[in-house]
């Protein structure tokens, strides 16, 4: 085993200082006690064992990504993507998409990609946590962030969004964001919205955590009613699970992001192209990729990335049904491990509404472990890894360690982790 697989398997150290954690996330009045709440509303959102990473396969994941990103640059690509899409997925007002997140389990032979999501949540929080966990000792320290990045890091998402505004807006001054989902306040990431809100403050910006219902549209503009007599909405950072706006809770949003009227990150089109699981199908098929003039070498990259992925049709039930011990089962237009399923715990009834869905099916690629310590000892958790990306750079990489068919916050010692990358 290399050094990072070594010290996953065999170090069950705590590297994570809950002093530093407030620090890092209680950086205003409004969010004085963050951390004691959180400790006893989500226990296990943060694990205090970070992940070890050999630096080979780090760079394998960053060459990934930017070759996926080339492939979705192209014509073709975004000529089937948008074919299959609602019609809201054509506007194209300039923004690319903030948090673009690349999930993968980590192999003997590489990263495996294991899907795509158009606005993945927990950014803000994995960039205090890998600071709470680096900054416990000056030999963590200065492995965790040789250089710096992690310590720039929430600037560099404020200037991420900054990006997005002038992509639409160009120089037009910037004065407000709304932190916009259904019923924030009782979504599992909730206190994730509050760190964003404080963060925008802290650069001048009127900030909003604001459920989608309330917003207006009138006038030409969009409106909500926390914001100051007169002003329009000027950015929604989209944390909507409804990629296409299509519920009539979110008419408003949906009216002013045709209109070109509030700039919207990320947007219908960032999922159509990237992350509808259909997309997933394409990535693994070779001979299509040439065909759409993907390089040799990008060809050859994904090959050894991307899992064979393949719709699930009707006229493939027998065969999928024979071989389902090796594949696992996902909804195109799911997120977040729902309705996903491992071939090996079907039953026929679940089969049947998978035929009847709109579903692919990914290779199975188990996922890597790391022990960690528990009340009772010591226990190995399944580990995977997700890449925070922006226009095909990679900001962050951080883990998440669970039990169970899929990924979840429910496991001791488990969660999120800092991924620390070794030589």
């Amino acid at each position: 085993m290399n050094l990072a697989d070594t010290l996953n398997l065999g170090c069950a150290c705590q590297t994570l200082s809950l002093p530093l954690l407030r620090e890092q996330l209680e950086t205003g009045p409004a969010l004085d006690g963050l951390v004691a709440r959180l400790t006893l509303s989500h226990p296990h959102l943060f694990s205090s064992s970070a992940v070890f990473m050999d630096s080979a396969m780090a760079l394998r994941i960053q060459q990934a990504v930017a070759a996926i990103e080339r492939v979705i640059a192209l014509p073709a690509w975004q000529q089937q993507a948008l074919a299959r899409a609602p019609a809201i997925a054509a506007h194209d007002h300039g923004p690319a998409g903030v948090f673009m997140g690349y999930d993968f389990h980590l192999t003997d032979a590489g990263p495996r990609l294991i899907e795509i999501n158009s606005n993945a949540g927990g950014a803000l929080l994995n960039a205090a946590l890998a600071r709470a966990h680096s900054a416990c000792c000056n030999a963590m320290g200065q492995v965790a962030d040789p250089r710096g990045a992690l310590r720039a890091l929430d600037a560099e998402f404020v200037d991420m969004f900054r990006a997005e505004w002038a992509s639409q807006r160009g120089q037009a001054p910037w004065r407000n964001v709304l932190i916009v989902d259904d019923a924030p306040t009782q979504q599992y990431l909730a206190p994730e919205f509050d760190v964003f809100r404080e963060l925008f403050a802290a650069h001048g910006l009127t900030a909003v955590v604001a459920d989608a219902t309330e917003l207006q549209w009138h006038d030409g503009a969009l409106h909500h009613p926390a914001l100051p007599a007169g002003m329009a909405v000027d950015l929604v950072y989209n944390r909507l699970t409804d990629f296409y706006l299509q519920e009539d809770d979110h008419q408003a949003l949906r009216l002013a992001h045709e209109a070109g009227a509030v700039v919207l990150t990320p947007h219908p089109r960032t999922h159509a192209l990237h992350a509808d699981k259909r997309n997933l199908v394409a990535l693994s098929d070779g001979d299509l990729l040439a065909q759409w003039g993907v390089s040799e070498a990008d060809r050859a990259l994904l090959d050894t990335v991307v899992p064979s992925t393949q719709r699930v049709s009707a006229d493939r039930a027998d065969a999928l049904w024979a071989a389902r011990r090796g594949l696992f089962f996902k909804p195109a237009a799911g997120f977040g491990a729902r309705a996903a399923y491992r071939g090996d715990k079907l039953t026929r009834r679940v089969w049947a509404e998978i035929l009847a869905g709109d579903y692919v099916a990914q290779a199975l690629v188990p996922p890597s472990e790391r022990l960690v310590r528990v009340q009772d000892g010591t226990q190995r958790l399944k580990l995977d890894l997700r890449a925070y990306t922006y226009r095909g750079g990679v900001q962050l990489l951080a883990a998440r360690t669970w039990t169970g068919q899929t990924t979840n916050f429910r496991t001791e010692g488990g969660g999120f982790a800092p991924v620390v990358v070794v030589p």
